[in-house]
């Protein structure tokens, strides 16, 4: 993972997606939206804010990805970075969502 201007930035290809999902860190859930994926991480849109830290762990749970585990490597303006904890099961799960569900989608308002 690069960095610009502090800032991590992925080095896999991503793709825009809306996946709803139920997020968990520590003590602390919400509902949120994966705006995109990658094989390495994703960016998620909460609904509402939580007080977490780069470094912290993270699960993500959704219909279409199963459950995942996660490092939060960035938290901006109601957005999450997610870099997945990997294990075999995590990439089976993400390699299976691009497979057969995944539709790229174009976000409806850009940030």
């Amino acid at each position: 993972m690069t960095t610009i201007k502090d800032t991590p930035v992925r080095a896999a290809d991503r793709s825009n997606v809306r996946i709803f999902a139920d997020i968990r860190v520590m003590h602390q859930a919400c509902r949120g939206r994966v705006v995109d994926l990658s094989p390495t991480g994703m960016a998620l849109d909460l609904e509402k804010p939580i007080q977490a830290m780069p470094g912290q762990l993270v699960t993500i749970e959704s219909e279409e990805l199963g459950r995942l585990s996660g490092t939060i490597r960035w938290l901006r303006n109601g957005r999450l970075g997610i870099e997945y904890k990997l294990s075999t099961n995590a990439l089976a799960q993400i390699n299976s969502y691009f497979r057969f569900f995944h539709e790229e989608v174009r976000p409806v308002l850009r940030r």
